[in-house]
């Protein structure tokens, strides 16, 4: 598949649909579209490379603002170390090799996590990466990599607790914004959109304060099945939703407004 040329189809497709501006995927199904096809399940991570590749191109092409890609989790630690290993091996090799297009393409990378559980020359390549594409502003592509939601928000609230005993922090200033700061990566704004692939319909413990608004979208496609196309599948459902963030929608604020136009006698009658 020609990727550049995918992405450039896309986007006429798509052309005056309404478009988040961050989206967040957990890549799930590798190890299963591996073990349907007879191979061993490392396969299918380095089969899911070329659609992280796709996805990229085309949220870049559409200018997407942020794309967040649950790459590795805290609980991913718990597998047999083996193919432990090969996670880390194929993150580190397909950094060094991508590295190098993206900054071509203006992509930014921002890596979130407990990098301090990770080998030290791969602390080490993060950092570089984030260093020597600080600048780029054509789409930031955060990587969650040892990454737990709950990990995230003990960090915050450990920090936060850490500023108060040290008398730099009113206890009772500590809100959602105080909390908010404290995140991983303050500065982008929530997820619209959360895709998660491989049929499973939950969170895993990813970004759980950001997500507390987002668009939640499943499918059953397997992530190394799931194409640019796929994207645009999930791009159009999104754009058909009405975000009410907890407010009336249109449609029901105008019932509301014509119900309130009855008299009190009628509307009990109707």
């Amino acid at each position: 598949m020609d990727v550049p040329e995918t992405a450039e189809r896309i986007a006429d497709r798509l052309s005056g649909v309404s478009l988040p501006e961050h989206v967040a995927i957990v890549m799930d199904g590798n190890g299963r579209w591996a073990q349907q096809r007879g191979q061993p399940r490392h396969a299918g991570h380095y089969a899911g490379v070329q659609a992280v590749r796709g996805v990229i191109e085309v949220c870049a092409r559409l200018q997407v603002r942020a794309l967040t890609l649950f790459a590795f989790s805290s609980e991913n630690w718990r597998r047999p170390k083996a193919e432990v290993r090969v996670l880390m091996e194929l993150f580190r090799t397909t950094l060094d090799r991508e590295l190098a297009e993206l900054k071509r393409n203006n992509i930014r990378l921002r890596f979130i996590g407990e990098r301090g559980r990770l080998e030290k020359g791969l602390q080490q390549r993060l950092t570089l990466a984030e260093e020597e594409t600080a600048a780029n502003d054509a789409l930031t592509l955060v990587v969650a990599t040892s990454y737990g939601g709950r990990w995230e928000l003990s960090e915050a609230t450990r920090r936060l607790a850490s500023a108060a005993v040290r008398g730099e922090l009113d206890p009772a200033q500590i809100d959602e914004a105080a909390l908010r700061s404290a995140l991983c990566a303050p500065d982008i704004p929530d997820p619209d959109l959360f895709i998660r692939t491989g049929g499973e319909q939950r969170l895993s413990n990813f970004l759980l304060w950001q997500l507390a608004y987002t668009e939640l979208y499943f499918t059953e496609t397997l992530w190394p099945d799931f194409t640019p196309d796929e994207l645009a599948v999930a791009l159009e459902d999104f754009a058909e939703r009405e975000r009410r963030f907890g407010e009336l929608g249109s449609k029901q604020g105008a019932g509301e407004q014509q119900l309130a136009a009855v008299p009190l006698g009628q509307a009990r009658d109707a």
